[in-house]
């Protein structure tokens, strides 16, 4: 396993840098503002409804399913989560990442976040009330989706490290996965990425990014 780095994120966060990819799992101008930017203002926040299934494709740090969390219990919005994780944390790193004092959290809600990491995989585990949690050790291509979702959130690598997650047939199943009006969000806005979900039946909408990008892309499922 490639070896990992604590980093400091220009909002004070915490993310991981790969020295063998020099790559980050979140944006050096900040981990949390992006994740609130692209996954839960443009994801969670459109999506209406009271209840909402989510799949997301790379868990990592965490981090988007402790925001989803956090934002399912102030909104009492049920959220049924799955993740997506080919290659999990040690738990000796995630304890060493700063989001709940970042977030000025207290109390119980701290212990929630290390909860999501040290659940049982393969089975859905209830984390709060509100926010359910199945998370699947499993590369994206032997995936086979048992229900549709209404988001997903798209948290792979950048192209340019793991080119295969980004293609038509990968998104294809992605839009597979989908219910109809439903929405795949990335960070991502590479015209080549853009060309792929538009080849499979997405209809494109580029937004403003987070802080340091300019665009993100939001795909719907018409």
């Amino acid at each position: 396993m490639d070896k990992k780095e604590l980093k400091i994120t220009e909002d004070g966060s915490h993310t991981l840098f790969i020295p063998s990819l020099d790559e980050t799992y979140h944006s050096s101008h900040g981990a949390i503002q992006e994740s609130m930017h692209v996954f839960i203002a443009a994801g969670l926040k459109y999506i209406k409804n009271k209840e909402i299934k989510i799949l997301e494709v790379g868990f990592g740090t965490g981090l988007n399913a402790f925001l989803t969390l956090l934002e399912a219990n102030k909104s009492e919005t049920s959220i049924n989560y799955i993740s997506l994780e080919a290659f999990p944390l040690e738990m000796s790193l995630v304890k060493q990442l700063n989001y709940t004092s970042e977030l000025k959290l207290e109390g119980n809600v701290v212990a929630l976040y290390n909860r999501l990491h040290e659940v049982e995989w393969e089975s859905l585990q209830h984390i709060t009330n509100e926010f359910k949690l199945k998370k699947l050790k499993i590369k994206l291509d032997c995936f086979k989706a048992s229900e549709k979702f209404d988001i997903i959130y798209f948290d792979a690598f950048a192209p340019q490290f793991q080119p295969e997650m980004w293609t038509v047939n990968v998104f294809e199943k992605m839009y597979n996965c989908l219910n109809n009006n439903g929405v795949l969000v990335t960070y991502c806005a590479k015209g080549i990425v853009k060309r792929a979900l538009k080849e499979v039946g997405f209809k494109i909408e580029s937004i403003p990014g987070p802080p340091g990008k300019r665009e993100m892309t939001r795909a719907h499922k018409i």
